[in-house]
């Protein structure tokens, strides 16, 4: 009964300051009181013979769409990610411009090749994973 109390107070509440009017509503509404809500104010005695009708309160169910989803699939680097790692384990000499083109290409592809991964020039997530640790190294050139 009292988390009946408790939420119709708490929806009255949010329905008198969630208003969308220009002026004070906290102005112009009467005070709630028990009696207002059809509850006495003094409980009576309970006997033997008192129904009390039962409520049913559920838990509110949480929303998986309020909840931040994780990212799909393995990690994506970003074009300057590669170059910078090519570029760190010796195998672009070019600039690091974030755009993949012929040099990037073929970069990846000989590092693939060095590697003992698939040779199709692109980076996917087990070419990331053996490329990915020259990501931070300052210089590469002795790593080839």
């Amino acid at each position: 009964m009292k988390r009946l109390l408790v939420f119709a107070l708490a929806a009255l509440a949010f329905a008198a300051l969630s208003g969308c009017s220009k002026h004070n509503e906290l102005d112009e509404l009467e005070p709630v009181t028990l009696e207002s809500l059809g509850v006495p104010a003094q409980p009576q005695a309970m006997t033997q013979d008192t129904v009390v009708p039962a409520v049913s309160v559920t838990e509110p169910a949480v929303s998986k769409e309020l909840m931040p989803l994780p990212p799909q699939g393995p990690y994506k680097p970003t074009d300057i990610e590669i170059q910078t790692a090519l570029k760190n384990a010796g195998f672009y000499a070019g600039n690091i411009d974030g755009k993949i083109g012929p040099k990037s290409k073929k970069a990846i592809e000989d590092f693939q090749s060095a590697n003992g991964l698939k040779v199709d020039g692109k980076v996917g997530p087990q070419t990331w994973g053996v490329l990915a640790k020259y990501l931070n190294i300052s210089s590469g050139a002795d790593r080839r």
